[in-house]
């Protein structure tokens, strides 16, 4: 297999807005960043993928863009972001931003002048259709409630939305736009950026025309020759990292998107793992407890479906995911810290580019503060509370706030917990910061995590460096062991004659597996002894032979 920097890469992903407040306004800023570059780098991350910081009204927290050469004021200015580069650079850390295509925000100024008429050089850039009988062209619905299409009097006409209504989708098959986009992209890069992740980018494509009939805008055909023309107008001149956001997509699509030979994207972020505890109807919103053999059998087919023909992303986390130990793992204070090891190393040691959502390495859990739906920012979340107790009343209130507290987007958007201060340290006492900090943080916090060489820190750090010194942690090909087992996590991976092989407990009690005395040398474990096939409360072991 052909190696590459992107493969080898640990991605650090900082959600702007809750990292750190350098300003004492509530809100995390650039210069906030760069004052933590120091501890990103003692993690052993290697590259930071910061969610959008451009210029935005912020219905959905920087996803709607109303500039894409400008840096969102409560951020900071261009100025500081160039310091960002540089000071992240001067450590031998790559920037990644995120790029939002599929739509813009209705406060962009292509927006603005699509709106004004049917035939202005922007009338075509975004998605228009006539009224059928007086309502939408067809049924789709926005994934954030209610009708995708949004009627503007100004044209007569209904612009789609797959999102807030204040996030009208770009037309691709517009080669201005696609041009547009490109243009920007050139921005970025050529200030020395190293790559991006593309928001929902295979929902580029869509039909011609609208109606009941019309298939499904994810992963529509166009959506390849747009990447394809993509890479190489643009991407084939840099040499940057890729990943694309792609819901709905199967090891066998991804392997189109992002095959070794097919000249679009390095990897993507797939999302079948992330469904396996939600309902049918109802969704994120109503829990159900997981089959780990589900959970398995998802990831194994991933690693099996793309080993040696394209590259995996490893997540648990990120801006639009509960916190792990929340969500898989036992966020009780008896096993938070052994089930978050576990959870990291059980991801960490598949093959793949893994990446770490901030807070993830501390073992941050969901936020038990939130108890009322004031509590919560996310348009999705407050969106949902609508749909599913105002207007349809099929769950109580109860049920709702119960479903929030699971399964919030707002979970991960909580405040970094820097220390024992007031406000976590992520902002001065005193000021109020725009969404609740967890109250644990007094407990669980990177200044006592960092001095603690137990911590659940210093596990992520020791596997970031055990990975940069240990090359069939990235490229050993993967075997799933114990298939069928509802309790215990095992694999193999292989490289060069060597053996790595990872045993978890994903349970709360003690379990006898023989697979767990494996021979060869303890890598990692999240215990300090080693009883053989004996696996304690949530044990990872990793031996190397």
């Amino acid at each position: 297999m052909a190696k590459a920097w992107w493969k080898e890469a640990v991605v650090y992903q900082v959600y702007p807005r809750s990292f750190q407040d350098s300003n004492g306004d509530g809100i995390g800023d650039l210069r906030g960043i760069r004052d933590r570059l120091d501890y990103i780098k003692q993690l052993g991350a290697t590259v930071i993928w910061l969610n959008p910081i451009y210029a935005s009204p912020n219905d959905d927290n920087g996803y709607d863009i109303s500039d894409y050469q400008a840096i969102q004021p409560d951020f900071g200015t261009m100025a500081e972001f160039d310091q960002l580069l540089e000071a992240a650079h001067a450590r031998g850390l790559k920037i990644v931003m995120d790029l939002v295509v599929n739509h813009t925000s209705d406060e962009h100024h292509w927006f603005i002048e699509s709106l004004k008429s049917k035939d202005n050089p922007y009338s075509d850039y975004y998605l228009w259709a006539d009224p059928v009988d007086g309502h939408a062209p067809n049924d789709w619905e926005s994934s954030f409630s209610g009708s995708a299409w949004q009627y503007a009097p100004e044209r007569q006409q209904y612009y789609l939305h797959l999102f807030s209504k204040k996030q009208p989708d770009l037309n691709w098959r517009e080669p201005a736009v696609r041009h547009s986009v490109y243009d920007l992209m050139r921005f970025w890069l050529d200030k020395g950026i190293d790559g991006f992740r593309m928001d929902v980018i295979n929902f580029i494509g869509k039909p011609a025309t609208f109606d009941n009939d019309s298939p499904s805008p994810i992963n529509m055909p166009q959506v390849q020759d747009y990447l394809k023309e993509m890479n190489r107008e643009v991407l084939s001149h840099y040499d940057v990292m890729t990943v694309g956001e792609m819901p709905g997509t199967t090891p066998a699509l991804a392997r189109e998107y992002t095959g070794f030979d097919t000249h679009e994207l390095n990897m993507i972020f797939q999302f079948q793992h992330t469904g396996v505890d939600l309902d049918q109807k109802f969704g994120k919103w109503v829990h159900h407890p997981f089959k780990l053999t589900t959970l398995k059998k998802i990831m194994d087919r991933w690693q099996v479906g793309l080993d040696g023909k394209a590259w995996n992303s490893l997540y648990w986390n990120n801006h639009d995911q509960p916190r792990v130990v929340s969500r898989f793992g036992n966020d009780s204070p008896e096993f938070r810290e052994r089930s978050a090891k576990m959870l990291g190393a059980v991801l960490h040691y598949q093959q793949g580019t893994p990446y770490i959502y901030q807070g993830e390495e501390l073992g941050m859990t969901n936020n038990a503060g939130f108890t009322k739906l004031s509590d919560y920012r996310d348009i999705e979340s407050l969106n949902g509370y609508r749909e599913w107790v105002d207007e349809k009343g099929e769950l109580t209130p109860e049920q709702m706030l119960a479903g929030l507290q699971v399964a919030s987007r707002d979970n991960a958007r909580t405040p970094m917990q820097w220390g024992t201060k007031p406000n976590a340290g992520f902002c001065p006492a005193g000021v109020t910061p725009w969404i609740m900090v967890n109250p644990n943080y007094v407990t669980i916090n990177a200044d006592q995590e960092v001095r603690d060489q137990n911590s659940v820190f210093n596990f992520y750090r020791q596997m970031n460096l055990l990975r940069a010194a240990n090359p069939i942690i990235t490229y050993g090909d993967f075997t799933p062991l114990a298939e069928d087992d509802e309790e215990v996590w095992a694999y193999q991976r292989h490289y060069e004659g060597q053996t790595l092989t990872l045993v978890a407990n994903w349970t709360a009690r003690d379990l006898k597996r023989a697979c767990a005395a494996t021979a060869g040398e303890l890598l990692q474990s999240n215990y300090p002894d080693d009883l053989g096939e004996t696996l304690r409360p949530y044990e990872v072991k990793v031996y190397l032979q």
